[in-house]
């Protein structure tokens, strides 16, 4: 019987290098073009493969690129389509990633359509300067804490029970202004369900 790899057992930065590995190897990428791909450095690129470093959502978010796949492919090894998912408070597929720790409530949802995650924030985590664009729409709901999105040059401040859902090209930016973690709910409504702009939204500083 063929082994599956288990969040819960074995280390993020390992589940996730071996993914990528395992996604790289399917469409015949050398590590040089996967890294070529995703403008990310060739020894970097292999740390990561290799559990030995673990990567922003940033970074995941530029291999998720070049792979063409959805980010939520690094949360599993042996995804299943459902029609209908429910996600238990205490069972929610999780992972972190330096500044942000992300559950996804919406894990082996057929057609990845809806891209829902409760995200944690360290303090002062931000977008960086880079202003985001993607396709469809996005949902944001604070729940605790302090959020600036700038959307269109347009500053919205969100606090605990505020939220906000704009059209996702509208170019867009966001920073924890609170001093300790803040948390909100993230829903991403893609166009092209081919498209993961879920690690767009956290920095990119951390390889």
């Amino acid at each position: 019987m063929k082994a599956t790899t288990s969040i819960e057992e074995t280390p993020t930065e390992l589940i996730v290098g071996l993914k990528i590995r395992e996604l790289r190897n399917q469409r015949r990428f050398s590590l040089r073009t996967l890294a070529e791909r995703s403008k990310l450095n060739i020894n970097t690129l292999s740390m990561i493969e290799n559990g030995k470093t673990s990567p922003s959502v940033g970074t995941l978010q530029q291999l998720a690129n070049a792979l063409e796949v959805p980010m939520t492919a690094f949360f599993e090894s042996e995804p299943v389509s459902k029609r209908v998912v429910f996600t238990n408070h205490d069972r929610r597929p999780e992972a972190t990633f330096n500044n942000a720790h992300m559950q996804h409530l919406g894990k082996d949802l057929a057609g990845n359509i809806v891209q829902p995650f409760v995200v944690t924030l360290e303090a002062s985590a931000g977008s960086g300067e880079r202003m985001i664009v993607h396709t469809g729409h996005e949902f944001i709901y604070c729940l605790c804490g302090k959020i600036l999105y700038t959307i269109d040059e347009i500053d919205y401040w969100l606090e605990p029970g505020d939220s906000i859902v704009f059209e996702a090209h509208l170019p867009h930016t966001w920073k924890n202004l609170a001093e300790k973690q803040s948390q909100i709910i993230l829903i991403l409504y893609p166009a092209d369900q081919h498209e993961e702009p879920g690690g767009r939204h956290f920095t990119y500083e951390t390889l």
